[in-house]
């Protein structure tokens, strides 16, 4: 039943998809607030104030995101009336879901799905990533944003109060389970046929890498937003975030990271990119 009602909602945040005249998607408000199941759209607006306030204050134009438009809206018995409403980039939905009532169900999806499509039209939208053209290079490049990301996300759940190595490990291995489906990193281990030695993120493609830098970021951002306190509840946290990245993905149609292809080492990737750079430098 609840695998039914999130891939209900997850096509209908599709379905009221629009693309305009330039070939940009948005929604619009009055839409997504029924979606979103707020009855009276004034309520609404309030939520959509505060996403303006998010927007601004993440330093981004609110114009280029969040723009005033007339709507046609069904009033009963057919009939159509132009109301006022916004139109809504990818982003703006993010924001507003963010920002609206979290004790709706719909509401926690719509704040997984907007927060995952949002972060993958971010790397698409990256010149340095669209100018990579094989797999290897992709590898790296996120590699290495995850690198970063980890980095970032270690600082969240310190402010947590996850201080100690051994409970980071464990906090760690809370994002793995609710990514892989119940593996901790002993069990990807042993399910990929990796090596004790061996890393996990250094055996992953290029879909695999993006998945995780998913769970990183979305979790490091739910700790900071909500001000988690305690190990226990940051546990909590990046087992819910693995488990809702892991449920886009399903809902997706894409391959469970648990069975991707393990890769070679990005270790001997790294190698031949510095071999390449030195031969470069001499000539």
């Amino acid at each position: 039943m609840t695998n039914d009602l999130t891939n209900q909602h997850s096509s209908l945040f599709e379905q009221i998809k629009q693309i305009d005249e330039n070939g940009n998607e948005f929604w619009t408000a009055r839409q997504l607030s029924k979606v979103l199941e707020y009855s009276d759209f004034r309520n609404f607006s309030a939520v959509i104030a505060k996403a303006k306030e998010s927007c601004q204050n993440s330093g981004q134009s609110v114009e280029n995101h969040i723009v005033e438009i007339n709507e046609m809206v069904k009033i009963g018995s057919g009939a159509q009336r132009i109301m006022a409403s916004f139109k809504l980039s990818r982003y703006a939905c993010y924001l507003i879901v963010q920002n609206a009532d979290p004790g709706k169900e719909v509401v926690a999806l719509g704040q997984t799905y907007f927060a995952v499509q949002t972060r993958l039209q971010e790397i698409r939208q990256m010149d340095e990533y669209n100018r990579l053209s094989s797999e290897d290079e992709k590898r790296l490049f996120l590699r290495t944003e995850l690198a970063m990301q980890d980095i970032q996300l270690a600082a969240a759940a310190k402010n947590a109060g996850v201080i100690e190595p051994i409970d980071y490990a464990i906090f760690q291995n809370h994002g793995y389970m609710g990514l892989y489906g119940g593996l901790d990193a002993k069990a990807i281990h042993k399910h990929k046929g990796l090596k004790k030695s061996q890393q996990i993120l250094d055996h992953m493609g290029s879909t695999e890498l993006a998945a995780n830098l998913f769970r990183a970021t979305q979790t490091e951002e739910k700790l900071k937003r909500e001000n988690i306190q305690g190990k226990l509840n940051a546990n909590k946290t990046h087992f819910e975030v693995g488990k809702k990245v892991r449920k886009t993905i399903q809902e997706l149609g894409g391959e469970m990271p648990e069975n991707l292809e393990v890769s070679d080492s990005i270790k001997k990737i790294e190698g031949l990119q510095k071999a390449k750079t030195s031969i470069s430098k001499k000539k």
